[in-house]
């Protein structure tokens, strides 16, 4: 079925970063599933096929995707509000400092994950998976109980502009904004 952009669930653009966001962290949360699929399928059914299409994939969006949204918050949304609402430095350089620690807890991950691509290994320890995807759920929950709120409350209509075109350059996405 064709893609239907008027769709009431159609993904948001860049003309609503903080949707986009939101978005990107839904992105994260099946990405960590997949990640706990593939650790539980792994005793059973080694390196097979879904195995590895499972680790490519994972790998794929912790690669290129995560960095980018760390990147959008850090360098685009951060400065903003930190400037229209001063109250939230504090959660800022928290949430950059979880983003040092989620960077190394995925730097352990992928090396294993790249082992079961080329069925050198079909191994995840169970505590490195459950530390990742904890953290990550924290994370989020944060940003979305607190964070997201705040943005939408103080930051103003050009500086939401200027975030979303920030964030498709990244992408190299022409932005219409």
């Amino acid at each position: 079925m064709p893609h239907d952009p008027f769709a009431a669930n159609a993904a948001p653009g860049f003309d609503d970063p903080l949707g986009v966001l939101r978005a990107c962290h839904r992105r994260i949360e099946r990405q960590l599933a997949t990640l706990n699929r593939l650790r539980r399928h792994l005793p059973e059914h080694h390196a097979d096929a879904d195995a590895r299409a499972a680790a490519t994939a994972i790998m794929r969006y912790f690669d290129t995707a995560a960095i980018n949204h760390h990147a959008d918050e850090e360098q685009s949304l951060f400065p903003r509000l930190v400037t229209a609402a001063p109250d939230v430095r504090d959660l800022a350089r928290r949430l950059e400092r979880e983003h040092v620690t989620l960077a190394a807890r995925w730097a352990r991950l992928r090396p294993l994950l790249s082992a079961i691509v080329a069925r050198a290994s079909a191994y995840l320890p169970v505590k490195d998976v459950e530390l990742f995807c904890a953290a990550y759920a924290a994370h989020i929950a944060r940003e979305e109980g607190e964070l997201l709120p705040r943005a939408e409350q103080v930051l103003s209509a050009k500086s939401l502009a200027e975030i979303g075109a920030e964030m498709a350059g990244r992408r190299d996405v022409a932005f219409i904004g």
